[in-house]
């Protein structure tokens, strides 16, 4: 296990290094620079600018200096927005954005694997053809799209729940809503394919020729066999409902990281764009980590098989 867990930390940090290189490079490489809108300056003050930011010095050479600031977790500052540092605004806010892409994947994951488990165990039922066609609808709408639908209807026409920032829990639903549709319908077809197969296995079989209770073969035998596959994309998802909630926190104005990473990229703001890039790719590499950690608790034959290999 020490060297499995060596081993994939050693994987996650040339990952996270490859992409760092690669959003640094290719951030530099657009035409112009985060100062040519400042044209009310001298250029005097516009070199001063340049020489206190780095950009003066060439683009090797930034990236080297950039790889060292990283090693004390310091971003530095805004170059838009001076006052700040890039670390203030992550401390701001990933909470926020935090917490509303944690909500969004434990509805996905509860509602999603209930609504695959019945339909697995109706199938071919009204209850099965209702539920998949919620999943069609689920991954076929975008979740902008969405949003505009749920502000308009619900927010705006009927005045049933309020349409933008994110202060209680009714600015909770809309935007969690939104975000969970597709990863909903995703988890819920996926979770019926697999419960279908599970409970035609020989052990099923066996657990009902013992006169089990129909819960406890779903819920004791068959089910954790069949959210196999759910955890296996647990760390897919994850990645696409927090990167998604960018688009979502702008459309419904919540103070999250969305609003910071939209605006850097609109101003190219290089340390805003380099600090939200190399937060959320270390904390989503984490979470397939743990994914990975999570799919051999569940299927302990994992172990067996590296015990044997071993």
């Amino acid at each position: 296990m020490g060297t499995f867990i060596a081993k994939r930390l050693l994987a996650m940090l040339i990952t996270l290094w490859v992409i760092i290189t690669l959003t640094f490079f290719l951030m530099h490489a657009i035409p112009g620079s985060p100062l040519n809108e400042e044209r009310s300056t001298s250029d005097v003050v516009q070199r001063n600018l340049e020489a206190h930011y780095h950009l003066d010095k060439p683009v090797p050479v930034q990236y080297v200096m950039y790889l060292k600031t990283l090693v004390t977790l310091d971003f530095g500052p805004s170059i838009k927005q001076p006052s700040q540092t890039v670390n203030d605004m992550l401390g701001r806010g990933f909470p926020i954005s935090f917490e509303l892409g944690m909500i969004t994947l434990t509805i996905a994951v509860i509602s999603g694997i209930f609504l695959g488990v019945i339909a697995a165990l109706k199938r071919n039922g009204v209850i099965d053809y209702l539920a998949m066609t919620f999943a069609v609808f689920g991954i076929s709408i975008p979740n902008f799209v969405l949003a505009t639908v749920l502000i308009q209807h619900v927010a705006v026409n009927w005045g049933w729940l309020p349409p933008a920032t994110w202060s209680s829990w009714k600015h909770m639903i809309l935007p969690t809503l939104a975000l969970s549709t597709g990863p909903m319908a995703i988890i819920a077809r996926l979770t019926r394919a697999s419960m279908m197969e599970v409970l035609t296995q020989d052990y099923i079989r066996t657990a009902k020729a013992k006169g089990l209770s129909p819960v406890k073969i779903v819920f004791k035998h068959a089910l954790r066999n069949a959210l196999l596959p759910v955890v296996t994309i647990l760390g897919t998802l994850a990645a696409g409902i927090l990167t998604g909630t960018f688009v979502i926190e702008k459309i419904f104005a919540i103070p999250g990281m969305g609003k910071y990473f939209v605006e850097s990229i609109n101003t190219r703001d290089y340390p805003v764009i380099m600090g939200t890039t190399v937060f959320y790719s270390a904390f989503l590499i984490l979470m397939l980590f743990l994914v990975d950690i999570a799919y051999g608790i569940l299927d302990p034959r994992i172990k067996l098989h590296k015990k044997e290999g071993n």
